[in-house]
């Protein structure tokens, strides 16, 4: 029977004792070990479902977020333009205004000027025709060798400054209807 033992395939006892070391080590995987696995592996599940949960709420929190952010870049890009507008028109308001006030500032400056040169002037021709007629009177009594009434020479001069202020006054009417063809 040497046949027999060495056959691997006919049990002996050493295979009996293993295979019930098996079966009491797998009871003993199966009722100490193996829920306390299980119960992490469940936890371990939930926590990942938990994750999962938060990261999508915040995806979205962060949608909405980015959304508001939008709305509100938009709003103050709207606010910008209607300052933007508001500004110009006060821009484009307050330069009609300054040169309404300088155009009007000119035209007085220019009237009052007007009205320096012609009274200057008017000075200046009376005075010119006072000088002349005392120079006349003094030529006069030279070349005549006697003195002239004051009265005289008062009415001589006054007839000269009326005429000089006719000529003037013609001469100024010209010089303003040139004026306002310009």
């Amino acid at each position: 029977m040497p046949t027999a033992e060495s056959n691997f395939l006919i049990p002996n006892g050493t295979f009996i004792i293993e295979l019930v070391a098996f079966l009491i080590v797998l009871a003993v995987m199966v009722k100490f070990i193996l829920p306390p696995v299980n119960k992490a592996l469940r936890e371990r599940q939930a926590a990942i479902k938990a994750e999962l949960d938060a990261a999508d709420e915040a995806k979205s929190d962060a949608a909405a977020a980015d959304a508001e952010r939008r709305a509100a870049l938009e709003d103050a890009r709207q606010r910008a333009r209607e300052i933007l507008e508001q500004a110009n028109r006060a821009a484009e308001r307050l330069n009609t205004e300054a040169q309404a006030r300088g155009q009007s500032e000119y035209d007085r400056l220019v009237t009052s000027a007007e009205a320096e040169v012609r009274l200057a002037r008017q000075q200046a021709l009376e005075d010119a025709a006072s000088r002349l007629g005392e120079l006349v009177v003094e030529v006069v009594e030279r070349i005549i060798g006697r003195e002239m009434d004051a009265n005289a020479h008062r009415d001589l001069i006054d007839e000269a400054v009326a005429a000089l202020a006719r000529d003037t006054g013609a001469d100024d009417a010209a010089a303003a209807g040139a004026g306002t063809l310009s």
